[in-house]
C-alpha cells in the first residue's frame, strides 16, 4: 500500500535552536497547575460520540488506541491489524488527508475521524476513558523558538495526556522535538523518558517512509503513563 508515495525529496528541519527550549520547564509546569478551559466544539462531541458508538458496536471492552494526527491512515491502518483485539481510533484534523486518493480499506477495528486532537483528549478524559496505547507519529515541529507553545509539549492540552494513561510513542526527524517531548513526559509522569535513535526497515506513516528515503535520522521516546 506504500509504493506508490513520494519518497526521497524532503529537507532537513532548520531551526535556530540547537537545544531543548530554554522555557520548556517552566510552561509544563505552569500548563499542569491551571487545566485547558477552551470551550469544546459541538462537532467535536458528535464526532467522538460517533467514534465511541462504533467501538461499542464492535466490541464495548475493546481496549482503545489513539493514532493521534493520522494523516491518510496507514498507521491506523497498521496498529489495527497488530492489535485485533483492540479498537483503534485514527484522528486528524484535515478532511483531506483522511479521505486522500482512495481510501484505506480499515479492519472492522479501525476508524479514521475527522476531529481537533485538542478537544479529542480532553472530551475522552471527561470521559474517562484510558488508552491502552497512544501514538504521535511525526507531529507538526514548528521548528521557530517562538513556536513552543504550538508543539504538542508545550500546549496548554499536553497534561490530559497523563489522564488518558497508556503505552505512548511519539517520533519525530528532529533530535530536539522528541528530547523536548521526553522532558515533558519526565515532569508529567514522574519517570524518566529519554530520547533515542530510531530506524526501521518497516515505516508507518508516509512521513516516515519519505524521512528515511531522504537520509534523515528518526527519533522516539516512550512512556508508561499509570
Amino acid at each position: 500500500m506504500m509504493d506508490d508515495e513520494p519518497q526521497g525529496n524532503s529537507r532537513f528541519i532548520a531551526s535556530a535552536q540547537h537545544g531543548p527550549h530554554r522555557d520548556l520547564e517552566a510552561l509544563v509546569l505552569k500548563h499542569m497547575a491551571h487545566p485547558f478551559r477552551k470551550p469544546m466544539a459541538d462537532y467535536n462531541r458528535a464526532a467522538l460520540a460517533v467514534a465511541l458508538a462504533a467501538r461499542d458496536a464492535w466490541n464495548p471492552q475493546a481496549p482503545l488506541i489513539l493514532d493521534a494526527g493520522c494523516g491518510v491512515g496507514w498507521s491506523t491502518q497498521r496498529n489495527a491489524e497488530t492489535w485485533p483485539d483492540h479498537f483503534v481510533l485514527g484522528v486528524d484534523q484535515s478532511l483531506d488527508r483522511i479521505s486522500r486518493g482512495k481510501p484505506l480499506p480499515m479492519p472492522a477495528n479501525a476508524l479514521l475521524l475527522r476531529a481537533d486532537l485538542i478537544d479529542v483528549w480532553r472530551l475522552l478524559a471527561e470521559n474517562g476513558i484510558r488508552l491502552a496505547r497512544h501514538y504521535n507519529l511525526y507531529p507538526n515541529p514548528w521548528p521557530k523558538i517562538g513556536h513552543l507553545a504550538r508543539r504538542w509539549q508545550g500546549h496548554a492540552v499536553f497534561p490530559v495526556w497523563r489522564e488518558l494513561g497508556g503505552e505512548l510513542e511519539c517520533r519525530s526527524n528532529w533530535r530536539i522535538y522528541i528530547e523536548e517531548m521526553a522532558q515533558a513526559l519526565t515532569l508529567l509522569s514522574g519517570q524518566t523518558v529519554v530520547a533515542e535513535p530510531w530506524q526501521t526497515d518497516d515505516p508507518m506513516t508516509p512521513f516516515e517512509k519519505k524521512y528515511l528515503a531522504s537520509g534523515h535520522q528518526l527519533w522516539r521516546c516512550r512512556a508508561s503513563l499509570p
